[in-house]
C-alpha cells in the first residue's frame, strides 16, 4: 500500500507551462490592478484577468487524460523545490476556483462596494494562493499556499470591517485559522523530518518522494493528527467551526466566506497529502473521523434550526454539509471519494450562489435578521428562485450535482459502515433540508410587513451573476457523465491504496 503512490508515474507538460501560468496570471493581474488605483480601468482589468484564468483553467482540463490515473502536466523547478501536476480531481478543482473568483468580480460591482480596485487586486492574489495548493504536490508549498489565501481573506476582512463586531470576528477568523495553519506546517516538519531520517539528512517535502519514506507508528499517527487537525479547521469540520458562523455573520458579506469555503481546499488537501501519506492512520482512525462527522450533521442542523439571522444559518448548513464530504471521503471507498468531489464543486457553487442572494438582500434591506425580512418574492422573484433552486442543490434534488453525488457518497457509505448509520446520515441530510426551506419561506414568502420600506427590483448584474451559478449548477446537474468519467480514474486510484 505504501508503495502504490510511486508507483503512479507523473507525465511532464509538453509545450506552455500551464500550471505555472495558471498561478502567475492571478499575481500579474493583481499588481496591474494595484497600480491603476481606483480608476475605472483597474475594474475591467480584474474582470478581465479573473476571465482569462477561468479560460486557461479550461484549458487545463482539456489537456487531461480522464483514464489515466498519473498526476499529469507536470512541471518542476528544483532550486525551490518547485513540482506541480494535476489529475482528473485536481481539474474540478481549479474550475471551481476560477469561476466563483470571476463571479466574485462581478458581484463586487453588482454590490457597488468601496474600493472595487482594491478589493479585486486582493481576490487575485487569493485566487493565486488557491491555484498554488490545487496544483502543487509539495506539500510545503500547499502550505505557502494556504498562507498566501489566508492573508488576503484578512486583509478583507480587516479592510472593509466598519463596527467592533466586525473586527471581533476579524478576531476569532485569525485565531482559528493561525492556529489550524500551525497545526498543518508542523505536520509537514514531521514528515519532512521522517524523509530526512530515511535519507541520511536530505530533507524534502514532495508528495512522490515522502511517498517512499512514510512516517511508522506513533510518527505518523503525530503526522496525521496535526494535518488532518489543520484541515478540519479550514474545512470547517465539526468541532472546529466556531470561526465561521461569526465570519459569515459580521464579515464582508459574501466575499470572504466564499474564498474560505466555496473551494473546499480543506478536503483537497485530505484527500491529496493525508491520505497517501498517513494510510496506516487514516485506517486506524477512520471510525473516529466518520463518527465525529455523522454527530456533526445532526448537531449543527440543529444549532441552524435555533439562528434568527440568515448569516449564520447559512454558516451552519455549511458545517452540516461539510460533514458529509467528510464521511464520503474517510470511506476510502472509490464511490465515496468520486462523491466527495462532486459534492464539494455543487457545495461551492450552490453555497456561494445563497452567499451572493443574502448580499444582494442586505443591500436592499440593510439586514439579514429573519424576523425583519419578509414578502422579498413579490419584488425579486429571480433572486428568489435562484435561493431556493441553489438551497435544493445542497440537499441533493434531481438535476442538481448533489444528487449523483450524494448518491455515491451515501452508496459508500452503505458498505463501509452498515446502513443505520447511512440511514441516519440522510435523515441529517432532509433536516438540512428542513432549515433552509424554513429560511426561504421566513424571508421569501411570508406576507410582507405594512409600512416596510420599498424593495428594489432586480438588477441587470444580479441576473448575470446568479445566472451563471444557476447555469453551470444545473448544467453539471443535468450532464453528470463528463464529470464522472473525469474524476473516475483518478478516484479509483486515491481509493486503490486502501484496498484490502
Amino acid at each position: 500500500m505504501n508503495g502504490e503512490l510511486t508507483e503512479i508515474l507523473w507525465t511532464r507538460q509538453a509545450g506552455l507551462p500551464l500550471l505555472t501560468l495558471l498561478q502567475l496570471l492571478p499575481l500579474a493581474g493583481a499588481a496591474l490592478v494595484h497600480a491603476l488605483g481606483e480608476r475605472r480601468s483597474a475594474v475591467l482589468s480584474g474582470k478581465l484577468f479573473a476571465f482569462a484564468e477561468l479560460a486557461l483553467a479550461i484549458v487545463a482540463a482539456s489537456r487531461i487524460d480522464p483514464t489515466s490515473p498519473a498526476l499529469q502536466l507536470a512541471e518542476r523547478f528544483a532550486p525551490i523545490a518547485w513540482h506541480a501536476a494535476v489529475d482528473g480531481i485536481s481539474v474540478i478543482f481549479l474550475l471551481l476556483a476560477a469561476l466563483l473568483t470571476f463571479l466574485m468580480t462581478l458581484y463586487g460591482m453588482s454590490r457597488g462596494m468601496i474600493s472595487p480596485g482594491r478589493l479585486f487586486a486582493v481576490l487575485l492574489v487569493a485566487e493565486a494562493g488557491l491555484v498554488a495548493m490545487l496544483v502543487s504536490v509539495n506539500i510545503a508549498w500547499f502550505a505557502a499556499g494556504s498562507a498566501l489565501e489566508l492573508w488576503a481573506v484578512v486583509y478583507l476582512l480587516r479592510r472593509w470591517a466598519t463596527s467592533r463586531a466586525e473586527i471581533q470576528a476579524l478576531a476569532r477568523f485569525v485565531q482559528y485559522q493561525a492556529f489550524g495553519w500551525a497545526l498543518f506546517a508542523a505536520g509537514c516538519l514531521v514528515l519532512g523530518w521522517g524523509h530526512a531520517e530515511a535519507t541520511g539528512g536530505r530533507w524534502s517535502f514532495d508528495l512522490f518522494e515522502l511517498a517512499g519514506t512514510l512516517p511508522a507508528g506513533k510518527f505518523q499517527t503525530a503526522a496525521f493528527y496535526l494535518l488532518f487537525y489543520g484541515l478540519a479547521v479550514r474545512t470547517p469540520l465539526f468541532p472546529l467551526h466556531g470561526w465561521l458562523p461569526n465570519m459569515a455573520q459580521h464579515g464582508l458579506i459574501a466575499v470572504a466566506p466564499a474564498l474560505m469555503v466555496g473551494v473546499k481546499v480543506g478536503i483537497y488537501g485530505m484527500l491529496r497529502f493525508v491520505l497517501p501519506l498517513t494510510p496506516a492512520a487514516v485506517e486506524t482512525w477512520q471510525p473516529y473521523v466518520v463518527g465525529f462527522a455523522m454527530a456533526g450533521v445532526f448537531f449543527t442542523a440543529a444549532l441552524a434550526f435555533r439562528q434568527t439571522n440568515l448569516r449564520r444559518l447559512l454558516a451552519f448548513a455549511v458545517v452540516s454539509h461539510t460533514s458529509l464530504l467528510v464521511i464520503g471521503l474517510f470511506s476510502l471507498h472509490e464511490s465515496g471519494i468520486q462523491g466527495t468531489v462532486l459534492l464539494a464543486a455543487n457545495f461551492g457553487l450552490a453555497v456561494t450562489g445563497m452567499w451572493f442572494i443574502v448580499g444582494f438582500v442586505f443591500r436592499r434591506t440593510r439586514t439579514t435578521e429573519l424576523g425583519e425580512l419578509s414578502g422579498l418574492f413579490e419584488r425579486i422573484p429571480f433572486l428568489a428562485v435562484a435561493f431556493l433552486a441553489f438551497g435544493l442543490a445542497i440537499v441533493g434534488m434531481p438535476g442538481t450535482p448533489g444528487f449523483d453525488a450524494a448518491h455515491l457518497v451515501l452508496e459508500a457509505s452503505i458498505d463501509q459502515f452498515g446502513a443505520l448509520s447511512t440511514v441516519a446520515t440522510a435523515l441529517g441530510n432532509v433536516a438540512a433540508a428542513g432549515f433552509l426551506l424554513w429560511a426561504f419561506q421566513k424571508a421569501f414568502l411570508s406576507q410582507g410587513k405594512p409600512g416596510g420600506a420599498a424593495v428594489d427590483r432586480t438588477l441587470s448584474m444580479e441576473y448575470v451573476v446568479c445566472g451563471i451559478a444557476l447555469a453551470a449548477m444545473l448544467a453539471i446537474g443535468f450532464f453528470t457523465e463528463p464529470w464522472l468519467f473525469l474524476t473516475e480514474t483518478a478516484s479509483r486510484a486515491a481509493a486503490g491504496r486502501f484496498a484490502s
